[in-house]
């Protein structure tokens, strides 16, 4: 399999993915995040590795609820390179963020994804996601 936790070498190949989505960071930047995120038994950043080039990301959050004896899994990024797209790597990614979720006993897995894109609706739709209520923000 191609999929394994990602570490700080990885971090360059990352922010290019984050920047394909609109997301530009400072140098440094996500080599630090990495290195604070590892300490973390509630999140796990996993990269899509294909002849030692990163093609795929995802971030993962499992956060407790109260009202549920489960835990919630949170996507809160998930990317495959704009030249990699449609070659089953998001589905693999998909796949093992749910086999995570299933060992943890969650019951569902939330994703959060832009209005304007289109395409990945009809991915996660065809991944068995179905559209929620709506998420409202408060910027800070």
């Amino acid at each position: 399999m191609n999929i394994r936790e990602a570490e700080l070498k990885d971090a360059a190949a990352i922010q290019v993915l984050l920047e394909q989505l609109g997301y530009p960071t400072d140098d440094g930047f996500i080599a630090k995040r990495l290195g604070e995120l590892s300490k973390l038994t509630d999140h796990f950043d996993i990269v899509y590795e294909l002849n030692e080039e990163v093609l795929g990301f995802v971030s993962l959050h499992f956060i407790p609820q109260i009202a549920f004896e489960a835990d919630y899994a949170v996507i809160s990024f998930f990317i495959v390179d704009d030249n990699s797209r449609s070659l089953g790597i998001g589905k693999e990614l998909e796949e093992y963020c749910t086999s995570l979720a299933v060992e943890r006993k969650c019951k569902r897995i939330l994703v959060h994804s832009n209005a304007r894109r289109t395409d990945a609706h009809r991915f996660y739709l065809r991944q068995g996601f179905v559209e929620y209520p709506k998420d409202f923000v408060k910027f800070l």
